[in-house]
């Protein structure tokens, strides 16, 4: 995008001041206007006659731009219906296709879940039936699907950061929504990440309801399990070492600010925070630069997320100190439901 997610913010709220800026608010408006009526008739055309693929699908997406936990609810179904025996795909149109011929998020899915088939393809529906011919998927998880209109879901999810939902509220490109928030009246699932760090979670499931009262709340968050060293060979510590000792993070993830709380979460003294765009492409002279700020302050770890892990594996730089947060998924309200509904679609 051509403005940053906080100047865009910044624009929207009316924080940066002055009547160039109130004339480019005028334009992102008008513009979010033109886009907003753009997507509805889209959707209306694509959804007359849906295509099916053959399989199951389940769809896990989002109505805001940036990160809100698709990919870690995507590997918790893939994992659970993989361990039931469905013969399981992820749909991904794997965006920067750096890694692997597939991308940051997929190859990092791929090292966690070696029975599942990634099929990366911007053309979903193609995608679908590469799964099934070539995989004989019976189950397909089409992640950041909810804005593949043309093709027929046996499950709608959409996906929340509980602390910022919606964005600014406005519709790109003056703001994050990609759709209008009456497109939420299509899901059946509104699934809640992070809820520890909304401030109204009793404002934002009220909302919700009155959206769409059809809808399931599954309310989660990200839960660490435990910390991994990104050279090979070193083991694993547990969450408990990470108390009281000073470390600098890095990252470029849609929520940098939920990975930086985790961290603190668990006692360590976050000293230093290097923020990325999201997918960044690191380079070896960054990762350098990084070690050595930790080097120079004695700090214990320099530490970092799985996604970004799968890019750092990639480059020549083989540090103890570089440690990899492991994060799993812990639903805390409505789970037997959820796992109800789940089942309908392939008994595990």
């Amino acid at each position: 995008m051509f403005f940053s997610r906080e100047c865009l913010s910044d624009l929207a709220t009316g924080k940066i001041k002055g009547p160039q800026w109130a004339l480019l608010r005028c334009c992102l408006l008008f513009l979010s206007l033109v886009y907003g009526l753009a997507v509805l008739i889209l959707a209306a055309c694509y959804r007359i006659k849906p295509v099916r693929l053959g399989a199951k699908t389940i769809s896990v997406g989002n109505i805001t731009l940036g990160g809100t936990g698709k990919t870690t609810l995507v590997e918790y179904l893939a994992a659970k219906f993989s361990s039931a025996g469905s013969k399981v795909a992820v749909l991904t149109r794997g965006y920067k296709r750096s890694y692997g011929g597939i991308g940051d998020e997929p190859a990092m899915l791929q090292g966690k879940l070696p029975g599942v088939a990634m099929i990366v393809d911007s053309n979903r529906v193609r995608g679908g039936c590469r799964a099934i011919k070539e995989h004989a998927a019976d189950l397909l998880i089409m992640d950041d699907g909810f804005q593949q209109w043309r093709i027929a879901k046996d499950l709608e999810i959409v996906t929340f950061d509980a602390a910022h939902p919606f964005g600014n509220q406005r519709l790109l490109p003056a703001g994050f929504l990609r759709e209008p928030l009456s497109a939420l009246k299509r899901a059946e699932v509104f699934f809640l990440t992070q809820v520890n760090l909304c401030p109204d979670l009793a404002g934002l499931t009220g909302r919700l309801e009155r959206i769409n009262p059809a809808a399931l709340i599954v309310e989660s968050r990200h839960e660490p399990q435990g910390l991994t060293r990104l050279r090979p060979g070193d083991g694993a510590l547990d969450l408990a070492w990470l108390n009281q000792r000073a470390v600098a993070i890095f990252c470029g993830i849609g929520n940098p600010g939920g990975f930086k709380s985790i961290i603190s979460a668990q006692g360590a003294r976050v000293f230093k925070f290097f923020e990325y765009d999201d997918h960044h492409e690191y380079t070896a002279a960054e990762l350098e630069k990084m070690l050595a700020l930790v080097r120079e302050h004695k700090l214990e770890a320099l530490i970092t997320t799985a996604k970004d892990a799968v890019k750092v594996k990639a480059l020549p730089v083989n540090d103890p100190l570089v440690m990899v947060l492991e994060v799993g998924l812990k639903i805390t309200k409505n789970e037997a439901e959820f796992h109800r509904r789940l089942f309908k679609l392939r008994p595990f």
